[in-house]
C-alpha cells in the first residue's frame, strides 16, 4: 500500500490523478442522470418473485395490461345529488370515456345507495412508466371533473390516485436530499476544519462518488436487471456522501497529523495515506459487504438496495483514497487556512477533551462499561412500543393526501374495496369447477358477494374480480384476503390464485418479516467474521458484536418512544428494523474499525492499557465528526414527507450519534481498558509484554 499511496501523491503523477477523474466525469456523468428513468416503482419491483400476489400479476397480465392503473373518480353532495350533478358526471363520463390512455370501458357512472355520491372507474394504460405519469394523469383527470355544477365535490383515488401522490411526494426527492445532505456536511466540515476553503475538497470528492455511483447503477440496472427505485436511489444519495465525508475526515485528521511531523507535503500525504488507508479500506468493506447480506432478501426492492448501495460505498472508497489525497497535495498547506499545520508545531497533548474523558473512564473502567450498559438496556425496553407491523395508506404519509380524503369519501358511500378489487384467477377448463370457485369466493366473509364479476376466460384461465366490505388497507381487509385464499386453494382443480392491490400490501409485510429473521443473523456473522481478520482476534469482536447489537436495541426502543409519543406516528414499515439494523451495524463498525485499528496500532508500541487511551485520544474527535456527519445526513430524510423514511432517517440518525458519543468512545473503551490484553486472544498481541513505565510517557497524537 506504501508504493500505491506514493504514486498517487507523486509531485507529478498527482495530475494524472485528477485528470483520471475529469475524464471518468466526462464518460460516465451523462448516464448518472438517466438513474431517475431506469427506476421500477411498480408494485412487482418490490415484491418477492414466489409471492402468490406476484404470480396473479403475472397471469393477469393476459386479461388486463400490467401497466393499467385504475383511477376511482368520487363526487359527493352532502344534501343529495341533483339530476344536474347526475347529468354532468354522465357527461364527464363519456368524455372520460375519448381518453387515448384508457384501457378498456369506463365503469359508471355508478350511484350510491344514499343518493349522495356517484362513482365512475377509469381504468388507465400509461405505459411502462405509469408510475411517474399517475400525478399529470389524475390532473388531467381532475381539471375534466371539477367542471361541474357548483358544489359538486370531487375525489380521485384508487390506484392512480395512490400512484399520484406517491409519485408526488418523491418528486424531487434526488435534487432534495442531495441539497439537503450537501448543506449539512459543509455545515459540520466548517465546524469541525474551521476552514473557508477546506470543506470544499471533500464535498467535490463526494460529488464525484455520488455521480460516478449513480451511473454505474444505471448501467447495472439497464443491463442486468437490477431493481432500483425511489428509495434505494435516495438512500445511495445519503449514503455516499455521509459514508465519503467520514473516510474523507480519517484521511485528513491524519494528513494534518503527519503534516507537523514533515516539511513535504507529499510525503506527509503519502504516510497519511499508507496509515489511515487499512482501516478506510476495511470501514468501506464491511459496509459494502455488510449491504451485499440484502441479497439474501425475498423482496426485490430490499435485495436491490443491496447492490445499490455497496456501489456506492465502493465508489466513495476509491475516490477519497485518490482524488481527495491528489486535491489535497495539490493545493498544499494553505488549504487548511487559517489554522495551517505547520513543520514542528507541537502535537496536542494528553490534555485533550478526549484525552480527558479517557482519563476519567481509566479511574472505574468496570463501573463505566457496566453503568452505561444498564442505561443502554434500559432505552431497549422501549422496543415493546414498536410496532412494525406496517402503514395503511393514509399512515404512510406525513400530512393529508387527495387520494387518501377521496378514500374516506368512497368508503363512506360504498364498499370499503370499491375501486381495489380482491382478484381471483382459476382453471377455467372444467366449467363446474370455475362454478364452485366463484361460488366460494363469493361466500367469503369480507366479501361484497353481487359485486362478483362474471368469468373472463382466455387460454384455459378466467379472471374474476370482488370487493372487499372494509379499507382496501385495513387488517381487517388483510383477513379477508387469507379467508379468500383459503378458501378458494379447497376448491379441486381450480388452481385458484388470490392477488390485487390488497395482497400484494399483505405479501409485502410478511415477505419483510421473513427477511428480517433472515438478513440480521447472516449480517452480524459476516460483520463478525470481517473483524476476526482485521483485528487477528476472537475476543475483540464478540466484544464489540456485543456492543452493536446492544447499540441497536437502544435506538430502536427511543425511536419507538419518540415515534408514538412524539411524533403521533401510527406504526412502522415491516421493513424498517432490517434496515435500520443494517445501517447502523455496518456504519457503526466503521467506528469501531476506526478506533480498535488506532488502538492495536498503540498496543503494539505503548501496551494495551496505554494504547486504549491514545488510540481514543487519537480517534475522538474524528470519530465524533464523522458521527455528526452521518447523523446529519441520514436526518435529511426527515425532510421528505413519507413516514417510512422520516422514521429511518431518525432511527439511523439517533443511532449513529449514540454509536460516536457514547458507545465506541466510552462503552469500548471502558470495556478495552477492564479486559485488558485479553481483547486481543489468541493473537500474539494478547501475550505482549508492556513496555517500561518510563517508555509509556509519550504525547497522544490528536488525529
Amino acid at each position: 500500500m506504501s508504493q500505491v499511496a506514493g504514486w498517487i501523491t507523486h509531485r507529478y503523477l498527482k495530475f494524472a490523478v485528477i485528470v483520471f477523474w475529469l475524464a471518468v466525469l466526462a464518460v460516465l456523468g451523462p448516464l448518472a442522470g438517466k438513474l431517475t428513468g431506469a427506476q421500477d416503482n411498480d408494485a412487482k419491483s418490490w415484491l418477492p418473485a414466489n409471492a402468490e400476489s406476484t404470480e396473479v400479476l403475472d397471469v393477469a397480465a393476459g386479461f388486463v395490461s400490467s401497466n393499467t392503473i385504475p383511477a376511482v373518480i368520487v363526487y359527493e353532495r352532502p344534501d343529495g345529488l341533483t339530476p344536474e350533478d347526475l347529468e354532468a358526471v354522465a357527461a364527464h363520463a363519456a368524455e372520460f370515456g375519448t381518453l387515448d390512455t384508457l384501457d378498456g370501458e369506463v365503469i359508471g357512472p355508478i350511484p350510491s345507495q344514499d343518493g349522495e355520491a356517484v362513482q365512475i372507474i377509469v381504468p388507465l394504460d400509461l405505459g411502462s412508466d405509469g408510475w411517474n405519469l399517475a400525478a399529470d394523469a389524475v390532473d388531467d383527470l381532475r381539471a375534466t371533473a371539477e367542471d361541474g355544477p357548483d358544489g359538486l365535490d370531487v375525489y380521485i383515488t384508487g390506484p392512480a390516485g395512490s400512484a399520484a401522490d406517491s409519485s408526488a411526494a418523491f418528486e424531487g426527492i434526488d435534487g432534495t436530499l442531495l441539497y439537503a445532505a450537501v448543506a449539512v456536511v459543509i455545515v459540520i466540515l466548517l465546524i469541525t476544519y474551521r476552514s473557508p476553503i477546506l470543506w470544499l475538497l471533500p464535498v467535490i470528492s463526494a460529488g464525484v462518488a455520488l455521480t460516478v455511483s449513480q451511473a454505474l447503477i444505471y448501467l447495472l440496472a439497464d443491463n442486468y436487471d437490477l431493481t432500483v427505485n425511489a428509495q434505494s436511489a435516495g438512500i445511495l444519495t445519503v449514503l455516499v456522501f455521509g459514508a465519503g465525508t467520514d473516510y474523507a475526515l480519517l484521511l485528513v485528521a491524519r494528513y494534518r497529523e503527519e503534516l507537523r511531523k514533515h516539511g513535504d507535503r507529499h510525503e506527509a500525504m503519502a504516510l497519511a495515506l499508507h496509515r489511515a488507508s487499512p482501516a478506510i479500506i476495511a470501514s468501506g468493506a464491511t459496509v459494502a459487504i455488510g449491504m451485499l447480506c440484502l441479497l439474501f432478501a425475498t423482496m426485490n426492492s430490499t435485495a436491490g438496495l443491496g447492490p445499490v448501495a455497496a456501489v456506492g460505498v465502493g465508489v466513495a472508497v476509491l475516490v477519497m483514497l485518490t482524488l481527495l489525497p491528489a486535491l489535497l497535495v495539490t493545493c498544499g498547506r494553505w488549504i487548511f487556512w487559517p489554522r495551517a499545520p505547520k513543520l514542528g508545531d507541537d502535537e496536542p497533548s494528553e490534555h485533550g477533551f478526549w484525552a480527558r474523558v479517557g482519563g476519567r473512564i481509566e479511574r472505574r473502567p468496570r463501573a463505566t462499561w457496566i453503568g452505561t450498559s444498564a442505561i443502554l438496556a434500559v432505552a431497549c425496553l422501549g422496543i415493546v412500543a414498536l410496532n412494525a407491523t406496517g402503514l395503511t395508506t393514509e399512515e404512510s404519509f406525513r400530512g393529508t393526501q387527495p387520494s387518501i380524503e377521496g378514500e374516506k369519501v368512497l368508503a363512506a358511500h360504498f364498499p370499503g374495496g370499491a375501486g381495489t378489487p380482491v382478484v381471483v384467477i382459476a382453471n377455467a377448463d372444467d366449467a363446474s369447477t370455475l362454478t364452485d370457485a366463484a361460488s366460494v369466493f363469493a361466500d367469503v366473509e369480507g366479501i361484497d358477494p353481487t359485486s362478483i364479476t362474471e368469468p373472463v376466460v382466455k387460454d384455459g384461465l378466467a379472471y374474476l374480480e370482488g370487493t372487499l366490505t372494509s379499507a382496501p388497507d385495513s387488517d381487517d381487509a388483510y383477513d379477508t384476503v387469507d379467508r379468500v385464499r383459503a378458501a378458494v386453494h379447497e376448491v379441486s382443480g381450480a388452481d385458484a390464485l388470490v392477488g390485487g392491490t390488497t395482497a400484494v400490501n399483505l405479501d409485502v409485510q410478511r415477505a419483510s418479516a421473513d427477511d428480517n429473521r433472515l438478513i440480521i443473523p447472516i449480517v452480524l456473522v459476516v460483520v463478525f467474521l470481517i473483524l476476526m481478520v482485521l483485528l487477528r482476534a476472537v475476543v475483540a469482536p464478540l466484544v464489540l458484536i456485543g456492543t452493536v447489537v446492544l447499540s441497536f436495541g437502544a435506538a430502536i426502543g427511543v425511536s419507538a418512544l419518540v415515534f408514538k409519543y412524539v411524533f403521533g406516528y401510527a406504526g412502522a414499515d415491516t421493513s424498517f428494523p432490517l434496515f435500520v439494523f443494517v445501517f447502523l451495524v455496518a456504519l457503526g463498525i466503521d467506528y469501531n474499525i476506526f478506533l480498535m485499528t488506532r488502538v492495536r496500532e498503540e498496543a503494539v508500541r505503548l501496551g494495551h492499557h496505554r494504547g486504549s487511551l491514545v488510540g481514543l485520544a487519537a480517534t475522538g474527535g474524528v470519530i465524533t465528526s464523522a458521527g455528526l456527519v452521518l447523523a446529519g445526513t441520514f436526518a435529511v430524510l426527515g425532510t421528505l414527507p413519507l413516514v417510512a423514511f422520516a422514521e429511518i432517517g431518525f432511527a439511523v440518525a439517533f443511532g449513529v450519534l449514540l454509536d460516536t458519543l457514547v458507545v465506541r468512545s466510552v462503552l469500548v473503551t471502558a470495556l478495552n481498558l477492564d479486559i485488558g490484553k485479553a481483547m486481543w486472544w489468541p493473537s500474539a498481541l494478547s501475550r505482549h509484554a508492556d513496555p517500561e513505565p518510563a517508555q509509556e510517557k509519550v504525547p497522544v497524537p490528536v488525529a
